[in-house]
């Protein structure tokens, strides 16, 4: 069963893939790691991440990937589907120890599909999937200064910036600023039912 981003919060909770406009969200596959290696391989994706995303990304890291992710019965991790072929990420973790109510998301998307609006209509998905199933009072995301369009797509899904935490990440051997987005659960609901 397929559900679409809707106030009718019931579709979410029946299953873990959603089907949007532009693209679909499901859980990872055998079958995926060829456009997993293909999109994820490259140095405008691996520029705005963390280090641990592999570049160059290989079919040995695409089978780890989706072998680490295909068998959850929450998945966390969704792949962003276009046209049957997986060609981006969307997911989070939740942390732990004092911050065990917070959620940190992160996403990519293979260049091609860049601009199309993807990932603004995905993150508001995302977001409420994890508010509505997950005991989170927090979801936020970290973005690598220079990466307006992450920032574009965030503050449109109703993220407030929270904090600038300067020259706080090394990518590149370059100390970069880190750009803190935000929405509390009051947030969501207020959001949700305004």
């Amino acid at each position: 069963m397929f559900s679409t981003y809707s106030p009718d919060l019931t579709l979410i909770a029946i299953s873990t893939t959603f089907q949007l406009t532009n693209c679909r969200l499901r859980p990872w596959r055998e079958g995926d790691e060829d456009t997993l290696s293909y999109y994820a391989s490259n140095r405008l994706i691996w520029n705005n991440v963390r280090d641990f995303f592999p570049y160059p990304y290989t079919p040995r890291d695409a089978h780890s990937w989706v072998r680490s992710n295909k068998s959850y019965q929450q998945p966390n991790n969704f792949a962003v589907e276009i046209d049957g072929k997986a060609v981006g990420n969307i997911g989070f973790t939740v942390k732990d120890d004092i911050y065990r109510y917070n959620a940190e998301i992160g996403y990519w998307l293979g260049e091609p599909f860049w601009g199309r609006g993807i990932m603004s209509e995905a993150v508001p998905v995302l977001t409420q999937y994890i508010f509505e199933n997950f005991q989170v009072n927090r979801v936020f995301a970290c973005v690598l200064e220079g990466n307006r369009g992450s920032m574009r797509v965030l503050e449109s899904a109703g993220f407030y910036p929270e904090a600038v935490l300067r020259q706080a990440a090394v990518k590149n051997n370059q100390y970069l600023d880190e750009h803190i987005f935000a929405m509390t659960k009051a947030d969501y609901l207020t959001r949700r039912n305004g």
